[in-house]
């Protein structure tokens, strides 16, 4: 469906609705507005609104909708997918006001924000009363509402699970307008259909998400990292399934090969503590007790020796685990410095993991482009970046829809799914409409049009 643009007389409205102070248009509107994390896909709204309440984006979304105007939501911009980017032009609707931590409930264990809070200061705030958020997306610039439309999942996902796994409730104004709540703090809830769950995940394409209720955990009393250097990522990915089968399962499993790690290391401008092995896990443990921590990862190191680990290197201090989980934290950034790239993040069964970084190889030789791997090894979860280099644009676009064809079939032949965390948006959105099975693209079609009948809300993406 094509759109028009807004006229002033409407932009007018939208003004009177969130005050012009918090309305951009024209020249006004700065460029990352037009753009995610990767930027491959750009478009300018018609004009950015910045409303402050439920009531506003109910306004906002009443008058879209008698007036077949498309509103895309923006949160902090982190996504990889074009997810918020306003491919149909229209409104820009800006969660950065709704940055309340409304309540944190210690005696039910809950908290409750707004969309627009960032995941740092929430965690560094539950924190600070001895609890803990368990989901940890490596951005952790982004927004929970952010969190909550991809369902991010993070590193934490092995031990605590993903972002849908911490969620018990939801504020959403729907394209009409109205305002509905779904969930609460109830942990079990058998009472019709999840509504609450097909909103997360969703992208912003069925409602706009409002008020966020999560649940919290008490805080693990201590914590150590051991990284692990293995002679090939086949053998550090096989000793995988032998630590979950130990049941000494750490919080986090991250998998990493040397090249990535030594751009971090450029990236960051200082050494990591290893970097002649050809792949490393990285093993994060925690716990209430030293004795019941040390008997986890003295298990786990254990293991990884016997299935061929060159070493195990234990990091027991606040400051030396800092140093390995920076450098993990920044290996996306580190490798966007290295010039312009592409990303998959499929999900495939942990076994698979290793055959599934073999086949990137192969591809690296068959169209020529390098790519670079890391990823979540106890959810089957491989972020893979392909790089550009020197070919020039038409080129580059042809090799790269050709690669990540070849990608994610392959995921799909080894039982995977197109993306684990980092969600559809538009770039993936043929890939995923190509991977469907007909009834079910259908039915989620017809999810769409159920909440969304006019189309309005994020169109142009996810299905």
């Amino acid at each position: 469906m094509d759109f028009r643009e807004l006229t002033p007389v409407e932009i007018e409205r939208l003004a009177a609705i969130v005050g012009p102070e918090h309305v951009l248009t024209g020249d006004h509107i700065p460029d990352d507005y037009s753009r995610d994390e990767l930027g491959d896909l750009r478009r300018r709204p018609s004009v950015v609104v910045e409303p402050g309440s439920a009531a506003e984006i109910s306004r906002i979304m009443a008058f879209a909708s008698e007036h077949v105007i498309p509103v895309t939501v923006r949160g902090s911009g982190t996504g990889l997918c074009g997810g918020c980017v306003p491919e149909r032009g229209g409104i820009l609707l800006l969660t950065t006001r709704l940055n309340r931590i409304l309540e944190i409930d210690t005696d039910n264990l809950t908290a409750t924000v707004e969309p627009g809070v960032i995941l740092l200061d929430f965690q560094e705030e539950v924190e600070r009363l001895g609890l803990l958020y368990a989901p940890d997306p490596g951005e952790r610039s982004a927004t929970i509402g952010g969190n909550v439309s991809t369902n991010a999942g993070g590193m934490r996902a092995v031990k605590y699970g993903v972002t849908r796994d911490h969620v018990l409730g939801l504020e959403v104004v729907l394209p009409t307008g109205e305002i509905v709540r779904l969930g609460g703090k109830t942990v079990k809830n058998s009472s019709g259909y999840s509504l609450l769950h097909l909103v997360i995940g969703s992208e912003g394409t069925l409602g706009i998400i409002t008020k966020i209720i999560v649940k919290l955990l008490p805080r693990p009393q201590r914590t150590v990292t051991l990284l692990v250097p293995f002679p090939s990522l086949s053998r550090a990915i096989g000793t995988v399934p032998k630590m979950i089968k130990s049941r000494y399962i750490p919080q986090s499993m991250e998998f990493m090969e040397r090249e990535v790690m030594l751009h971090a290391e450029e990236y960051l401008g200082k050494a990591f503590p290893h970097t002649s092995a050809p792949a490393y896990l990285l093993l994060r443990f925690d716990g209430e007790t030293r004795e019941d921590l040390k008997q986890a990862y003295d298990r786990v190191a254990q293991i990884c020796l016997e299935e061929g680990a060159e070493d195990v290197l234990i990091a027991d201090t606040v400051d030396r685990q800092a140093s390995l989980w920076d450098a993990r934290a920044v290996l996306l950034e580190a490798l966007k410095a290295s010039g312009e790239m592409d990303e998959a993040d499929v999900v495939v069964p942990p076994r698979a993991i290793a055959a599934f970084v073999d086949y990137t190889k192969e591809l690296e030789g068959r169209f020529g482009l390098r790519i670079r791997s890391f990823g979540h090894a106890g959810d089957g979860n491989v972020h893979v970046y392909i790089m550009r280099g020197d070919l020039d644009e038409t080129t580059w676009k042809r090799r790269k829809d050709e690669l990540l064809r070849a990608l994610y079939a392959k995921g799909r032949e080894l039982g995977g799914q197109i993306s684990g965390e980092h969600g559809i948006g538009a770039a993936k959105r043929q890939y995923l409409i190509e991977a469907l099975e007909p009834p079910v693209l259908e039915l989620q079609r017809r999810i769409k049009a159920a909440f969304d009948p006019l189309h309005i809300l994020n169109p142009g993406k996810v299905i």
